[in-house]
C-alpha cells in the first residue's frame, strides 16, 4: 500500500477502464473534426482575472470553487475551472480572428478543476471535450453545435439523454427582464447569500436547486415574455433548424446555466439515469465575452461535454463500447536464442503497424501463455531451438486454438494478412 493516495474528489484512470474514457473522448471529438473545427490546447492555469471577468465573480465557480494561488513571482493564477475563457483568450492573443476566415472554429480536450463537494458525477478534477465557434452571429452555428453534440452522444449508443433549450436574450432586452425579476425576488423569503445574488446576477437564482427556493419561484416572470423581436426571431430559427435536422429538444424557460457570459441561445444535455448530477454537457452563445476580457466584439457560441459523466451515462444505460484489444500478437520465446530472435520480430511487427507485445521476465511456457491470454492478443508466436533451426516460429490462433509453423521471413506479412 502506497503512503500516498489520489487527492479527495479526484480519480486515477487506469487500464482497462481508461480505454473507455479514451474512446468516449474520441467519439465526442469526431463530429467536430469532420466539421471544420481545429484542435487547440491551452495551459492548465491562467491569470485569475480572466475567469473573474469572463465566468463572473458572482458565480459559485469563481467565488467558491476556483483553485486560485499566488506564485513565487507574485502572479495571481488559477487552475482553469472551464474551457471557454481560456480558448477565447488564446484565440485573441494569436489574432486568429484577424485571419479573415470567421468563424474561428476550435475544439479542445482537457482537465478542469473546481473545489466542489465530491459526489458521484461531481469531481474536483474532471475531463471535458469542448468546442467554440468564434466571431460570427448566426443561428445556424448554434444549431450546428447542438446537432454535433447530439450526433456524438448517439454514436456512443446513448439514447436516454434530453436536450434542454432556452434563450437568455441580449443586452437590449435582458436588462428589462432583470429588473422585473429582481423586483419579484426581493419579496421572497431567501437567505442572505441568495439575496446578494439577486443584486449581482438574479438569473442565477432561477438555477437554485433547493426545493424551498424553487417552490417560491412559482409565478416568477419568465424571460420569454421579455425577449425583443430580434431575440425571438433568432431563437425561433435555432429551433426550426434543430427540428429540420431531426434533433429532439425540450424548451426549458428556467434554464440559465452557471456562467455569467451566456446570451441568447443556452442549452444543456441531461441524462435522467445520473440522479442529481444529471447534466452531461451544455453550452450556449456568449456574444459579449470577448469584450469582457479586453478583446473586440466577437459574437461566439460553444459547448463543453463531460467525459466523466458521459461514461456514467453509458453505465446507466448498460452500453458497453467495443474497445479493440491493445495487443494483436504476443511473443513467447523458449530459450535465450528465441528470446533474441522474437524480440526482433516484435519490433518488426510494431514497425509494420501491428500491436505486439513480448513475454518479458524469462517466464516458463505455462506462465507466458497465461499472460498471452490475458493480453487479449489474437495470435501468439511461440519459438524454441528446434523451431529456429527450421527457420520458423509457431503461430497460434488464440480464438480457434489452431497452430501452424510460419517462416521467419514471412511472419510479418502472414500476420498482417490474417489480421485484415
Amino acid at each position: 500500500m502506497s503512503t500516498f493516495q489520489a487527492p479527495k474528489g479526484t480519480y486515477d484512470l487506469i487500464p482497462p477502464d481508461s480505454a473507455t474514457y479514451l474512446a468516449v473522448r474520441a467519439a465526442l471529438a469526431e463530429p467536430l473534426k469532420n466539421s471544420g473545427y481545429g484542435y487547440i490546447e491551452t495551459p492548465g492555469f491562467e491569470d485569475v482575472a480572466l475567469f473573474a471577468r469572463g465566468v463572473g465573480e458572482s458565480t459559485d465557480i469563481v467565488s467558491k470553487e476556483m483553485y486560485a494561488f499566488e506564485t513565487k513571482g507574485g502572479d495571481k493564477l488559477a487552475l482553469r475551472p472551464e474551457g471557454t475563457a481560456s480558448v477565447l483568450r488564446a484565440a485573441l492573443e494569436a489574432n486568429l480572428h484577424k485571419a479573415g476566415n470567421l468563424p474561428v472554429k476550435l475544439w479542445y480536450s482537457g482537465s478542469y478543476y473546481r473545489y466542489e463537494r465530491p459526489q458521484k458525477g461531481r469531481y474536483r478534477h474532471f475531463s471535458q471535450v469542448g468546442a467554440e465557434a468564434i466571431g460570427t452571429e448566426d443561428p445556424a452555428l448554434d444549431a450546428e453545435l447542438i446537432i454535433l453534440a447530439d450526433q456524438a452522444y448517439r454514436s456512443l449508443g446513448l439514447s436516454r439523454f434530453r436536450i434542454l433549450l432556452n434563450s437568455l436574450g441580449d443586452k437590449e432586452c435582458r436588462p428589462v427582464y432583470r429588473e422585473a425579476l429582481q423586483t419579484f425576488l426581493r419579496d421572497l423569503d431567501l437567505d442572505e447569500e441568495t439575496r446578494r445574488r439577486i443584486e449581482i446576477n438574479p438569473l442565477r437564482v432561477l438555477d437554485d436547486k433547493r426545493a424551498d427556493v424553487q417552490k417560491q419561484l412559482t409565478g416568477a416572470p419568465m424571460l420569454r415574455d421579455f425577449l425583443c423581436d430580434a431575440c425571438k426571431a433568432y431563437h425561433e430559427e435555432v429551433r426550426e433548424l434543430l427540428t429540420a435536422a431531426g434533433v429532439v429538444y425540450e424548451d426549458d424557460e428556467k434554464l440559465v446555466r452557471g456562467l455569467d457570459y451566456y446570451t441568447r441561445t443556452t442549452f444543456e444535455f441531461v441524462h435522467d439515469g445520473l440522479g442529481s448530477q444529471s447534466a452531461v454537457g451544455g453550452g450556449g452563445r456568449y456574444d459579449g465575452l470577448s469584450e469582457m476580457i479586453g478583446g473586440p466584439a466577437l459574437p461566439s457560441v460553444g459547448w463543453a461535454l463531460g467525459v466523466d459523466r458521459t461514461v456514467l451515462a453509458l453505465e446507466a444505460e448498460g452500453v458497453e463500447l467495443e474497445i479493440p484489444s491493445t495487443t494483436s500478437v504476443y511473443a513467447v520465446p523458449l530459450g535465450e536464442e528465441a528470446r533474441r530472435v522474437l524480440f526482433g520480430l516484435v519490433t518488426e511487427l510494431r514497425k509494420a503497424g501491428v500491436a505486439a507485445d513480448f513475454a518479458f521476465g524469462g517466464r516458463g511456457l505455462k506462465g507466458a501463455m497465461k499472460s498471452a491470454n490475458r493480453s487479449g492478443a489474437r495470435f501468439t508466436i511461440v519459438a524454441g531451438e528446434r523451431d529456429l533451426a527450421d527457420g520458423a516460429v509457431q503461430l497460434k490462433d488464440m480464438e480457434s486454438g489452431e497452430q501452424e509453423p510460419v517462416a521467419l521471413d514471412a511472419l510479418v506479412a502472414t500476420v498482417r494478412a490474417k489480421l485484415t
